[in-house]
C-alpha cells in the first residue's frame, strides 16, 4: 500500500483499498466544510493567493464579516486553512497537502 504525508500529518491512502475509520473521520470533515457554497469560495479564494486577510474576503462572496469568519473557522477546524493572528486582523492560508488530500480520495476510492 502506497500512502503519503501531507504537512499537518494526515496521511491519505493511495490504494484503493477501504478507508480506515480515523481518515474516513477526518476526510469527512473536510468534505463537510466544503459543502457549503460560501465555504468553497471562500477557500477558492484563499487558495489563489498566499494569503487572505478576512477583511479581503467579505466583498467577493458578498457576506457580513461575522459570517465570513464562522465559515473561515469551519475551514479552519476541518483542517483546511490556517488562521494567523495580525494586531487585530486575521489572515488565513491553505494548509499544504489538505487539498491534495481531498483530491487524492477522490480519484482512488
Amino acid at each position: 500500500m502506497t500512502s503519503t504525508t501531507c504537512e499537518v500529518g494526515c496521511e491519505t491512502s493511495l490504494s484503493t483499498g477501504p478507508l480506515g475509520a480515523d481518515e474516513a473521520v477526518r476526510l469527512a470533515a473536510m468534505f463537510k466544510a466544503v459543502a457549503d457554497p460560501a465555504r468553497l469560495r471562500l477557500l477558492s479564494i484563499i487558495a489563489a493567493q498566499e494569503e487572505a486577510c478576512v477583511c479581503d474576503l467579505t466583498g467577493p462572496v458578498d457576506l457580513a464579516q461575522p459570517t465570513v469568519s464562522h465559515h473561515l473557522k469551519v475551514l479552519v477546524d476541518a483542517g483546511l486553512v490556517t488562521r494567523d493572528k495580525r494586531g487585530k486582523w486575521a489572515y488565513y492560508a491553505v494548509v499544504p497537502g489538505a487539498l491534495d488530500a481531498l483530491g487524492a480520495a477522490l480519484r482512488t476510492r
